[in-house]
């Protein structure tokens, strides 16, 4: 079985937009292409799903599904500071729930909102702890965004190199060795139960993509990060 939709477009659009180090250059996509990836995935909107996929298929599927309707909405409301907008200095929190909870997204015939991508499908349905590292909120505070698209037959190498980046990337994870404690991302916070379902705690979790070898066991104290919501851009 293979995929009814061709990712080479929304590939060519990392490749051209994200640099190596994950930031998104906005202004020059708005710029150059602001209807591309709109465009893009509006040709795919009528493609018909089917359960026949491989687990593989799907997890490519959705990842970039999920980067794709969060980058789109994103280069229409661009320019903007932060995801996580704020109304007299306070966190506007209905307008951050409501970009995830819309459903807007419109595939295979239904309405998905980025929420339901993740919890429903990706995180309950394809149990796959590392999609954490690979889908994208577009805040610094998130996972890089891969500078190409994921590829069936190569979304479980994918997923481990970006696996890799996030906990040896020193401002998502480090290790103080003078208080014993570790300091992690929230995200370890968040989705502490889909870690869980494949080691017996997040040191360890994190120690067997770390490296450098670090004293990290079950017991280790954790502390975790500020969260930067602020918007992931690249400034030309």
């Amino acid at each position: 079985m293979y995929l009814l939709i061709d990712f080479e477009p929304w590939d060519r659009l990392l490749r051209q937009y994200v640099d190596q180090q994950g930031r998104v250059d906005y202004i020059t996509w708005k710029t150059e292409q602001p209807q591309a990836l709109g465009d893009w995935l509006s040709s795919q909107t009528n493609l018909d799903f089917t359960s026949n996929y491989s687990t593989s298929e799907q997890l490519a599927l959705w990842i970039n599904l999920y980067n794709a309707f969060t980058i789109s909405a994103i280069l229409e409301m661009y320019p903007l500071e932060s995801i996580r907008p704020r109304i007299l200095g306070i966190p506007n929190w209905l307008a951050f729930l409501w970009f995830f909870q819309r459903r807007s997204y419109y595939i295979f015939g239904e309405r998905y909102s980025l929420a339901q991508i993740e919890n429903s499908i990706l995180r309950e349905k394809l149990q796959e702890p590392r999609i954490h590292f690979a889908i994208v909120c577009a805040s610094v505070g998130c996972p890089l965004l891969r500078a190409g698209a994921y590829f069936p037959e190569q979304v479980t190498q994918q997923l481990d190199e970006d696996t890799r980046r996030f906990i040896n990337n020193p401002e998502k994870v480090r290790y103080d060795s003078d208080s014993k404690t570790l300091y992690c991302s929230k995200i370890f916070k968040w989705y502490r139960q889909d870690f869980l379902k494949v080691t017996s705690s997040i040191p360890e979790y994190i120690r067997s993509y770390l490296e450098t070898d670090l004293p990290l066991q079950a017991s280790t104290p954790i502390s975790y990060l500020y969260y930067d919501w602020s918007l992931n851009q690249r400034i030309s």
